[in-house]
C-alpha cells in the first residue's frame, strides 16, 4: 500500500507528454525522438516572484514560453498557475522532463517523480557534452584547467582540426584577441546586431507584467534578444556574416558609446535552449573554412562556446551545491544599495557607471565589463561572493542558476581559493585605461592612487593586494604585485583613503 504523500513509480510510454522548462525551448529538446509528443509548458507566477529579477529578464522568459506555445501549435499546452506542482496536478497526466539546469530544480523534479507527477527524467540535450562524459573526464582532479578541457572538446567534436592537429598549428589565439579599442572612434563601426521584432505576444507580456506588479530591478525596454529557434538562427547568421570578422581583435575592449561592439549577443538564446551550442560552433567554423572570418576570431568565439560555456556548465554539477559556500578570501561586505538598485547615476567612475547603465538598461554587458569592471570592483571591495553570485544571476538576462557560481565565485572573485582560476582577476585603472575609452572623460585619473581624483580601481587594487598579501605572495603569478606594493611610499595613506571611501 502506498504511504501518504507518495505515489508508486509511473512508467513513461510513447504517448507520455513532455514538460519543457523555460530554458529548454529548442528542437534539441522537443524534436528528434520526441517530435511526436504532446508538449506541456508552465508559467508559474511564484517562480517569477521568488527573486528580484531584472524586468527584461522576466519579459524574455515569458515571451519565450508563449512563442513556444504558438510555434508548436496543437502539440503544446501552456498552463498558468501559482506553482509548477499546481500546473502538473491540473494537467492530470504524468510527464517526461529533461534534467533541469539547477540543483534546486533537479531536486524538485525528483520529488515530483516520487509523487507520480513525473514519469521519467531524461539527460540534458542542450549542451554538447553529456554530464556523464564530463564526470569521466574530471575523474579525481582537484584542480581544473579550462585549456585541457577545451582541447579535448575540439578533438571530440572534430572542430577546427586537421586530423590530430589544430588548424593553424595552435590551439589558442587569445594573444591575438586583446587589442585596445580603435582610437578616434566612438564606436567599433560594425554592422548592428540582429534585433528581433516585437509582436503581439511581447505586447501582452508587457501588459501582464505591469498588471502583476512584480518587484523587479532595471528598466523595461524593447526586447533585444532572440527567444525562438527561428530568431536564434537569424541572430546567429547575422553575427557570422557581419560581425564575427572583428569579434576576436576587440573582444576584450570596452567603448562607452558601443555597448554591443562585435559581440554575438547569443548568450540568451543559448541559455534558453533555442540555439544549440554545436550549431553556433559549426557555423563559425564554416565561416573560417569559407575564408569569411580570420582564424583568431573564429577560434576565440568557439573557445567561448565549446570551451568556457560548456566548462562552466559541467563544473557547476561537478562541484555541487556546496560550492556556493566557498569564501576563501573571507569577503563579507554587503552589496551597496546603489549596486543592488542599478543606480548608475550615483557612480562617478566612467567604467563602473557605464557597466551599471548596461545592466540597468539592458540586463546585459559583455564579459570584460562583467569580469574586469564589476567583478574587479567587487573583488577589491570585498563584496560577499554568494550575494554577488545571486545578483549576477538575477540582474542579468542571461544569468541562469547554473551560469554564475563558477563564473563569479571561481573566476571573478577567487572565492574557491584557486580551484578554477590560478589567480584573482584584480587590476588597477591602467588596465581599464588601456582596454577602454572611459578614462579620458572620467573625473578620476587612472594614474593616481591618492587624492580626490585618485582612481578607485587603482587605489583599490593596492588595498586589495595589501589585504591579501600573504596569499598573493605565495602565488608566482601575483608575488610581483606584493613586492611592488611594498615599495609604495604612500601605502599607509592609500589604505586610509580607501578604508574611508564611500563614493566611486
Amino acid at each position: 500500500m502506498a504511504r501518504a504523500g507518495y505515489s508508486p513509480p509511473v512508467t513513461a510510454h510513447d504517448d507520455t507528454p513532455l514538460w519543457l522548462f523555460a530554458d529548454q525551448l529548442g528542437p534539441a529538446v522537443y524534436g528528434g525522438e520526441h517530435a511526436h509528443r504532446e508538449i506541456l509548458l508552465v508559467e508559474a507566477s511564484s517562480a517569477l516572484r521568488r527573486r528580484r529579477y531584472h524586468r527584461q529578464k522576466l519579459h524574455l522568459v515569458l515571451s519565450a514560453l508563449r512563442h513556444a506555445e504558438r510555434d508548436l501549435g496543437d502539440r503544446a499546452t501552456l498552463l498558468k498557475a501559482d506553482t509548477y506542482t499546481d500546473a502538473l496536478e491540473r494537467f492530470g497526466r504524468p510527464v517526461l522532463v529533461h534534467e533541469p539546469t539547477s540543483h534546486a530544480a533537479e531536486r524538485f523534479v525528483h520529488r515530483l517523480k516520487k509523487h507520480g507527477l513525473v514519469a521519467d527524467i531524461l539527460p540534458t540535450p542542450t549542451f554538447a557534452l553529456p554530464r556523464a562524459d564530463f564526470a569521466g573526464w574530471a575523474g579525481n582532479r582537484t584542480r581544473f584547467r579550462m585549456e585541457d578541457f577545451y582541447r579535448d572538446q575540439r578533438r571530440r567534436f572534430d572542430v577546427l582540426m586537421n586530423g590530430a592537429d589544430p588548424v593553424g598549428g595552435r590551439w589558442n589565439y587569445d594573444e591575438d584577441n586583446r587589442e585596445s579599442p580603435p582610437k578616434k572612434q566612438a564606436t567599433l563601426g560594425t554592422p548592428k546586431p540582429y534585433r528581433p521584432h516585437e509582436d503581439d505576444i511581447d505586447d501582452q507580456v508587457r501588459r501582464d507584467l505591469d498588471r502583476m506588479d512584480i518587484d523587479t530591478v532595471g528598466d523595461d525596454g524593447p526586447r533585444l534578444f532572440a527567444v525562438t529557434p527561428s530568431e536564434a538562427k537569424r541572430a546567429l547568421t547575422r553575427f557570422i556574416d557581419h560581425r564575427l570578422e572583428l569579434f576576436g581583435r576587440y573582444e576584450d575592449a570596452m567603448m562607452g558609446q558601443d555597448w554591443a561592439m562585435s559581440h554575438s549577443l547569443l548568450s540568451v538564446p543559448l541559455n534558453l535552449g533555442v540555439l544549440h551550442p554545436l550549431d553556433a560552433v559549426h557555423a563559425a567554423e564554416q565561416a573560417y573554412r569559407r575564408q569569411q572570418a580570420p582564424l583568431a576570431a573564429v577560434e576565440g568565439f568557439i573557445r567561448q562556446i565549446l570551451g568556457w560555456r560548456e566548462y562552466m556548465w559541467h563544473l557547476y554539477w561537478h562541484f555541487g551545491p556546496a560550492y556556493l559556500r566557498n569564501n576563501k578570501l573571507d569577503a563579507r561586505a554587503k552589496l551597496p544599495d546603489w549596486w543592488i538598485d542599478l543606480d548608475a547615476d550615483a557612480v562617478t567612475a566612467e567604467c563602473l557607471r557605464h557597466a551599471l547603465m548596461g545592466v540597468r538598461d539592458r540586463g546585459w554587458t559583455h564579459h570584460i565589463q562583467r569580469l574586469m569592471v564589476l567583478g574587479n570592483h567587487a573583488l577589491q571591495r570585498g563584496y560577499h561572493p554568494r550575494e554577488l553570485t545571486e545578483w549576477f544571476a538575477t540582474a542579468y538576462v542571461d544569468g541562469f542558476r547554473w551560469v554564475m557560481p563558477t563564473n563569479v565565485l571561481g573566476m571573478s572573485q577567487h572565492a574557491d581559493g584557486g580551484k578554477l582560476a590560478t589567480k584573482p582577476y584584480a587590476s588597477g585603472g591602467a588596465y581599464i585605461n588601456k582596454m577602454s575609452d572611459h578614462c579620458a572623460d572620467c573625473a578620476y585619473d587612472p594614474k593616481k592612487r591618492l587624492g580626490d581624483d585618485a582612481c578607485p580601481f587603482t587605489a583599490g587594487y593596492w588595498a586589495f593586494v595589501h589585504r591579501h598579501r600573504d596569499l598573493l605572495a605565495k602565488n608566482n603569478r601575483t608575488q610581483r604585485a606584493v613586492s611592488s606594493m611594498e615599495r609604495l611610499k604612500d601605502l599607509d595613506a592609500v589604505l586610509e583613503q580607501e578604508k574611508a571611501r564611500t563614493h566611486f
